[in-house]
């Protein structure tokens, strides 16, 4: 059995932190019954994880997009465009600006100066105090 130290990956992943990061993937997914790239050996999962990096049988772009997608909690979609906002674009039409002043027509919000603002913060009774509290 060949020993797997850190210098024989650090030349594929610079960085020994990311080093860690993926291989710690790697040995989870391992664990979690992913397929394996390189003979057993009888060595643990974070062994083989080391040892498929530095026989470069994973790409470690490839990992690290893995590790980075199995963190995120939100992932955004690229939605199509509608097809009146493309063909406005292609005609030079400044839709964006005509979208705004329709949207801003539409919309009334209540304007209250700051001192209606305090005088009615004045005019707020406070909550009685009870034994909840």
């Amino acid at each position: 059995m060949a020993r797997v130290t850190v210098e024989d990956c650090i030349d594929k992943v610079n960085n020994r932190f990311e080093l860690v990061l993926l291989a710690g993937h790697r040995a989870r997914q391992i664990s979690q019954g992913a397929q394996i790239t390189v003979p057993r050996d009888n060595d643990k999962n974070p062994v083989i994880a080391l040892r498929e990096i530095a026989d470069e049988t994973l790409s470690p772009d490839d990992l690290k997009e893995d590790l980075i997608h199995s963190l995120q909690k939100h992932v955004e979609v690229d939605e199509p465009e509608a097809e009146g906002e493309a063909i406005a674009d292609q005609t030079g039409a400044p839709a964006a600006a005509a979208d705004a002043d329709d949207a801003e027509e539409n919309i009334a919000f209540d304007r209250m100066s700051e001192e209606d603002l305090l005088a009615g913060i004045e005019g707020l009774v406070p909550p009685e105090k009870s034994d909840d509290y």
